[in-house]
């Protein structure tokens, strides 16, 4: 972060000044205060199990110069009435100054399904032309979004935030903090669908990041998502659009897919040079055709030229964990985590390419735990999935835990039974089962929501070659 002093936190904030003005906060901005070093500024936010204040003497017996709290503290500190609202309202003062200072450019990212592989894509593709700061993980939220613009200093030239919604305000407030200069939107789908009540309310929430942009801010929408063209009606500057169609500016043409479940595309831009520029991913699953094709438009929208881009594609690596991490095991059993997150359009996208990576030589695997947040319609989710298992031909599906069983039901109802589909209760169940059903040559999936736990299973299958 830009160097700050106490009384200009104090100023950004709106808060009580408890420390001498001069004090300097040099270091970086922190909510463990494990974390803090010389110079930080420890943001001692309350949380459901534990108060942020109980760690300010380990933050400044770290090293932390000041402290951000809703409360007085043994150290210096700015009083603040909400430490959460603080902590945005300083990462706008300082994405003003630093933006007023030089050349810095925002791109933030919006969708249902894809943002931290996309904006992994993206931080790949402009890190060699300038510094860049993209979010650790998924830092999405009210409190990830502002820690991330804080990570900017003045060298920084490209940053990159991921920004995620689960009700209609949250992106508005995410843009509020960082007015994106390029908003890029994904998908509209069916993640969160209970926090949101309906498909159109997340189209409208999505929508806001459109909204949000800088004046004459440039939209990067999805031309193949219909909900997320409609979206150019609220774009204050410029519309481009990516897909596989061909009226999207950034598109992908003559795909195809490799035995190891990767995509092959040609890259055409609308307007450059009258040339396709040849991209061979390494990630796996044709559905990283999209992700690839948005973090390619928002990249030629901040300078990057249409050849680089391809380069910088074919040479990005995953790098968020348990995101169709393939492992290939010594035993010859080969692993795709896809544990993070799941839900009915990621899941279909995940199943397809086991599919294809299996082929018919080698068995497929398929272990699902739940789907989260889908509200009332997450038993008929479930149920689809179960009967897309057997109509991909997934040779042994396993699903776990009580909020999956609709999948279990499904592929029951479709034509699967006996040995083909297995229903275990928990995670140590299924490990006990799989520890005694793979074989050499089987290409495992583990795919559910993060909060099923089975990352945990994503883990251990691949344990021991991570370790």
């Amino acid at each position: 972060m830009i160097e700050l002093t106490a009384a200009e936190v104090a100023a950004a904030t709106g808060g009580r000044l408890a420390a001498d003005p001069d004090v300097r906060v040099t270091g970086s901005v922190v909510i463990d205060s494990r974390l803090a070093g010389p110079g930080a500024l420890f943001v001692a936010l309350p949380g459901e199990h534990v108060d942020g204040h109980d760690y300010v003497p380990v933050a400044v017996g770290n090293g932390a110069s000041l402290v951000l709290a809703a409360r007085d503290v043994d150290a210096p500190a700015v009083v603040v009435e909400d430490v959460q609202t603080a902590l945005g309202a300083l990462a706008r003062e300082v994405l003003r100054r630093l933006r007023a200072a030089g050349d810095l450019k925002v791109v933030g990212i919006t969708g249902s399904v894809g943002k931290t592989t996309t904006k992994d894509l993206l931080g790949q593709l402009l890190t060699p032309h300038g510094q860049t700061v993209v979010p650790r993980g998924s830092f999405n939220n009210e409190i990830g979004l502002p820690l991330t613009v804080l990570e900017a200093d003045a060298s920084t030239r490209f940053l990159v935030l991921e920004m995620g919604a689960s009700g209609i305000g949250h992106l508005t407030y995410l843009t509020q903090i960082a007015p994106p200069d390029v908003s890029v939107v994904l998908a509209v789908g069916s993640a969160h669908l209970g926090e949101f009540g309906g498909i159109e309310a997340v189209a409208t929430a999505k929508a806001e990041i459109v909204a949000g942009l800088v004046p004459g801010g440039t939209a990067v929408l999805n031309a193949d998502d219909l909900r997320v063209v409609a979206m150019a009606e609220a774009a204050p500057g410029p519309v481009v659009t990516f897909g596989t169609i061909p009226t999207a500016d950034v598109r992908a043409e003559n795909i195809g897919m490799d035995r190891s479940g990767c995509a092959s595309f040609d890259l055409r831009v609308r307007g450059a040079e009258p040339v396709t520029h040849p991209v061979q991913l390494r990630l796996v699953g044709e559905h990283h055709i999209s992700n690839a094709l948005a973090a390619a438009a928002a990249a030629i929208q901040v300078g990057l030229d249409a050849a680089a881009v391809a380069a910088g594609l074919a040479g990005a690596n995953t790098i968020s964990p348990h995101r169709m991490a393939v492992t290939q095991r010594p035993d010859g059993i080969t692993v795709i985590d896809d544990s993070y997150n799941a839900n009915p359009d990621s899941m279909r996208a995940a199943l397809k390419a086991l599919a294809v990576m299996a082929g018919r030589e080698r068995r497929s695997v398929a272990v699902l735990g739940e789907m989260l947040e889908l509200g009332p319609d997450s038993r008929a989710a479930h149920d689809e999935i179960g009967r897309l298992v057997v109509r991909l031909n997934i040779k042994l599906l396993v699903v776990v835990g009580d909020g999956a069983g609709g999948i279990h039901d499904g592929a029951t109802q479709e034509g699967s039974w006996g040995d083909e589909t297995r229903f275990v209760p928990d995670v140590e169940a299924a490990s006990a089962l799989l520890r005694d059903e793979l074989l050499p040559g089987d290409v495992v999936l583990v795919k559910s929501s993060n909060g099923s736990g089975l990352w945990r299973l994503g883990d251990e299958l691949a344990g021991e070659v991570r370790a």
